[in-house]
């Protein structure tokens, strides 16, 4: 769909998401890591959509200077600022009829949000120094990978602003959620890297190997190693020819038929306080140590010490857990010695 790679059950309703929300002018929250795609998101809502001959345009709010941004979005006129030489048509007049984008917008400046919540509640821009406002009519998709709630809870993101932009949330899972999507996407990225290889030239191999890989990066991480490889490698993509983080996924395939049946044994975090007082000395280092084991310890045992599922509970890549595993010596209760 319009760019968007994949048939898993995730993307299936994900899709069907899409497709119910473009035929409204509502306001939608794009939630997803970096990585994930949230702008092909954004410009699926639009092409989808009535406004679809129209503008769409897109901001990273991330990425420009708060004193830039500003003007970026809302204009200025001649004179409003030193070097304001000209007047300048801000991103909203520009998608007056069609969609703004604006990625990011978990990173905008208090100052920023107040314009921002007053924009979507009257249609109007002001330009910086201008004493009109003009009415605009655009349909405003914005995307983070923040979570706003905690922002809001934070005081760095505005309860009010929060709620506008919330009316329609979608979420874009991780490709770790995914993963059955992966053969998919490597064949799209081989295609669009222009590169003329063979069909083996990502083996099966390979492909098991990326499918259990945590992919901290997402589809876009998965697309430069694509890339990457088909400048590298020769006619068949080896082990070895994969980055260290990935490789070392190759030799921690082990045990995860065998972890599922192993016994759940209770957790070992029962004594954990969240705020603990210190009352008399203690060995920081030592009790730090004792609290990452029973951390681990209490996500092992609640899967039944799949390392998979216990990695994804702790938000660790998988090689991670299994090094710190074999580095503290954890291993279930009533494993023999």
């Amino acid at each position: 769909m319009y760019g968007i790679i994949g048939k898993s059950p995730r993307m299936l309703k994900l899709y069907k998401m899409i497709e119910r929300v473009a035929a409204s002018s509502s306001t939608v929250l794009i939630h997803g890591e970096s990585g994930t795609g949230k702008e092909l998101i954004a410009k699926a809502l639009h092409q989808l959509s009535p406004r679809a001959d129209q503008a769409f345009i897109a901001v990273n709010c991330g990425a420009i200077p708060e004193d830039l941004l500003e003007s970026e979005l809302f204009g200025h006129v001649r004179g409003a600022f030193t070097g304001a030489a000209h007047n300048r048509i801000g991103r909203f007049e520009l998608a007056s009829g069609g969609s703004l984008f604006l990625d990011e917008i978990g990173d905008m400046s208090p100052k920023l949000q107040v314009k921002m919540l007053r924009v979507l509640q009257e249609k109007m821009v002001e330009p910086v120094g201008a004493i009109k406002s003009i009415k605009v009519d655009v349909r405003v998709i914005t995307a983070t990978h923040k979570n706003l709630e905690v922002e809001v809870a934070q005081n760095r993101f505005r309860e009010d602003l929060y709620y506008r932009l919330n009316v329609v949330p979608i979420n874009v899972p991780p490709l770790r959620d995914r993963t059955s999507d992966i053969p998919l996407l490597v064949e799209h990225f081989l295609k669009k890297c222009g590169n003329t290889v063979a069909e083996s030239f990502i083996g099966e191999e390979i492909v098991d190997i990326f499918r259990r890989y945590q992919w901290p990066g997402n589809v876009r991480e998965l697309e430069n190693l694509v890339e990457r490889l088909t400048i590298l490698a020769d006619d068949t993509v080896k082990i070895e020819d994969l980055p260290d983080n990935i490789h070392n996924a190759a030799h921690v395939m082990d045990e995860d038929e065998d972890e599922g049946e192993r016994p759940v044994v209770p957790p070992l975090m029962t004594d954990y306080v969240h705020n603990p007082i210190v009352t008399e000395g203690i060995d920081f280092n030592t009790e730090v140590a004792n609290f990452e084991n029973n951390l681990i310890l209490s996500a092992l045992n609640s899967t039944g010490w799949n390392k998979n599922k216990a990695a994804r509970l702790l938000n660790l890549n998988r090689t991670t857990l299994v090094e710190k595993i074999k580095k503290k010596g954890l291993e279930p209760l009533g494993a023999e010695t």
